[in-house]
This record gives C-alpha cells, structure tokens and sequence, in this order.
C-alpha cells in the first residue's frame, strides 16, 4: 500500500487527503501550521505539500530530505524550483476548482491534473490513483499553465459575476441565464470554441452590440467590449 503525508489542512490538502484514503492509499496525519515538520518524509512513500505559493520553498526545506520519498507540491503556478534539495520531485496540481472541502474529494476524482514533465513518475501514480488524466508541463509552461487555468475558471465566475449584475439591473435572477451558460460549455465541449459561438458577433450584427453597450452602464461596457473582440477571433 503506497503511504502519502499531506501538508496543509485548508481545502485542497483536506481533499486530496480523502480522496487518496478513498482510493485505498494510507494516508498519515495531516501536518499543518504549528507543526513540526522535519520528520514529515520519514517512512512515507509520497510527501505532498499543499500550503500557499509563497509558503512552499520554506516548507520544503523544512523537511529533512529522504532519498526515497518523493516530495511534491500541487501548485499550478510554480514547477519543481521550491522542492530543491530533495532528490525525487513532483507537482500534482489539479484542474478543479476546490471553493470547499465538501464536495472537494469528489472533484478529484477523474480530474485532469498538471504534473511537472521532468518530475519524478510518482506523480502519474498519484493521478492513476484517483482516476485522473495527465497533462504533462514542461518546466518553462508552468505560468502559461496557470494563466489557462485562472480563466478558465476565475474569469469565468468574475464573468457570470457581470451577467448577475446586468440582470439584476432588470429584476432578472442570474438563475435564469445559467442554463443557457451551461449549455455553452458543453456546445464548447463538443464542437469546439469556435464551433460553440453564436450570437450577435458571430453574425457580424454590429448594430445590436452597439445597442447593447449603449443600454449598458458605464462600469459594464469594457468587459463586454473586451470579450467581444475575444468573440471576434474565433469567427471566420
């Protein structure tokens, strides 16, 4: 039975930690802050750090290094630079979203995950387990990566954060409009971003967008005038 050690108790190391002992890992005592963290490779298969970005070159280096254990973090915004020192490295970094720890195990389960292409091949164990599929980053990507990653998933909230706002504006519910965007992402899922786009720019009708950012208030009018170039590039 392989032997993991997650540090870091918030919402992502929570959830790794369940879904590794649901995938029938032997899962250690969490460490977290306070604690001490020398011993933490010590009779461990795998040692992963899920702490804030800024704190895992420190904490790395604060565990003694164990030739045999892998040490890896699961960032997406940084490679293996902050695990020197320890001879086997990896980044594990999830493509989902974790808002809670709730729900968050589940998530991992099947997930996509980036896993650094140079990194030690424990990682690729560490998504076989949970089912998951590897996309592997070259040490140079990893910020590109990331850059996906947050608009995929944070510029999409911070967009349908607009759609709540214009609506409201009109009485509307944001639930209203929720299907149409779910029914979006699977158009884009199955034929493509340029495939799945319809609407005004897609028809060349620039006189409904210009309606739409007359009507709109100020504060609204750049993102929507941002996105619809973004629109722009994908019509033929």
């Amino acid at each position: 039975m392989t032997s993991v050690r997650v540090i870091g108790g918030g919402r992502a190391g929570s959830s790794f930690a369940s879904a590794l002992a649901g995938a029938g890992w032997e899962v250690a005592p969490v460490l977290g802050r306070g604690d001490v963290l020398a011993g933490a490779a010590v009779g461990i298969d795998v040692v992963l750090i899920a702490v804030p970005d800024a704190a895992i070159a420190e904490v790395a280096a604060s565990i003694d290094p164990v030739a045999t254990t892998v040490v890896a973090h699961v960032s997406g915004s940084l490679g293996l630079a902050p695990l020197a020192g320890h001879e086997r490295q990896a980044v594990v970094h999830p493509l989902v979203a974790l808002p809670a720890v709730a729900g968050g195990a589940r998530r991992l389960v099947g997930a996509w995950y980036g896993v650094a292409a140079d990194g030690d091949p424990a990682a690729r164990a560490v998504v076989e387990a949970l089912h998951g599929q590897v996309l592997a980053v070259a040490e140079a990507d990893w910020v590109r990566y990331h850059a996906a990653a947050v608009i995929a998933a944070n510029h999409l909230v911070a967009l349908l954060g607009q759609v709540e706002r214009v609506a409201g504006s009109i009485g509307a519910p944001l639930e209203a409009y929720l299907a149409l965007a779910r029914g979006s992402l699977d158009d884009v899922a199955a034929l493509g971003p340029a495939g799945a786009l319809t609407g005004p720019v897609r028809r060349g009708d620039l006189a409904t967008v210009a309606r739409h950012l007359d009507a709109l208030p100020a504060e609204e009018r750049s993102a929507y005038e941002a996105l619809s170039a973004e629109a722009a590039r994908l019509c033929p």
